[in-house]
């Protein structure tokens, strides 16, 4: 599992990145800046970004795989990326018996937004996501209250694993929170991405009742888990909370999966979410969204 990078005492808080786009429409309202941090605590057999899942395992298989020599060292030690180099094929990843990416950074919240501050004019904000940005909790908050104080608000996209009850510097730090809720059932849950799902559903009634929920996500897998169940009772404790939040149903699409996972998922038709989205309205939801 990624963590945090440990410094000398009093030393500034290091996260560990995967990556940062300056631009994206599609992580929260208006045009934003999206800080992707590495390492997350689930397993989802259709994880679009598995590259951020895990830490480098200093293999060194990924050096040799680059067409275009960006990446320099030896196994036991992590590569050297040259970003001017880098064409982003993604051959390093393949490469990866491990599943992880050579390009992450170990960085500091003000070196994060200094790459975003030319941007900045064109932004209504930031995202900051993952993996799982929550397990990496202090460089998180660090990130927010700078983002803040640059003109920067920042959502938080989670896969909602730790309780933001106890991380209030968080809470506070946020201007809301984008939250997965990837299947209802427990049993469902863990066996859909190894992991279980009570402080994920903790968080969804602790969020809608604060009135910090922007956006509930829950990704429509035929055949993975009860769909139905889940979109019915997602929706009632948004209802029951009279939460404004949107519900946005997202279809299962293969691109970035795994090839030997996508091949065992179907997507979903129009007539289903269709009927899923009428079902989330029924049930309360304030406003649904089907991308």
């Amino acid at each position: 599992m990624m963590g945090l990078v440990p410094g000398p005492e009093g030393a500034a808080v290091r996260g560990e990145v995967a990556r940062i786009l300056p631009f994206s429409a599609v992580d929260g309202p208006g045009n934003r800046g999206v800080v992707f941090l590495q390492g997350c605590d689930f397993g989802c057999g259709y994880c679009h970004n598995p590259e951020t899942r895990m830490a480098c395992a200093l293999c060194g298989a990924c050096i040799g795989a680059c067409p275009e020599s960006a990446l320099s060292g030896g196994p036991g030690s992590r590569p050297a990326w040259d970003r001017s180099r880098c064409r982003d094929c993604g051959s390093c990843v393949a490469a990866c018996s491990h599943g992880s990416s050579p390009k992450v950074r170990s960085m500091e919240a003000r070196e994060a937004l200094d790459e975003l501050e030319p941007y900045r004019p064109f932004l209504r904000g930031i995202t900051v996501s993952g993996g799982e940005c929550l397990l990496q909790s202090d460089f998180l908050a660090e990130l927010l209250e700078q983002g803040r104080a640059r003109g920067l608000p920042g959502l938080v996209d989670t896969n909602g694993s730790r309780p933001l009850a106890s991380l209030p510097r968080i809470t506070s730090a946020a201007e809301g929170f984008m939250l997965d809720v990837k299947a209802w059932n427990e049993a469902e849950h863990i066996a859909l991405t190894a992991s279980s799902n009570s402080t994920v559903l903790q968080n969804l009634g602790f969020l809608a009742r604060q009135g910090s929920l922007f956006e509930v996500r829950t990704v429509i897998v035929p055949g993975s888990f009860d769909l139905e169940e889940t979109v019915r009772e997602t929706s009632a404790v948004l209802a029951a909370a009279r939460s404004m939040a949107r519900y946005r149903l997202i279809r299962y699409r293969p691109w970035g999966v795994r090839p030997e996972r996508a091949a065992a998922l179907s997507e979903p038709d129009e007539d289903l979410m269709a009927r899923l989205a009428a079902l989330a309205l029924a049930q309360g939801a304030a406003s649904v969204l089907v991308s």
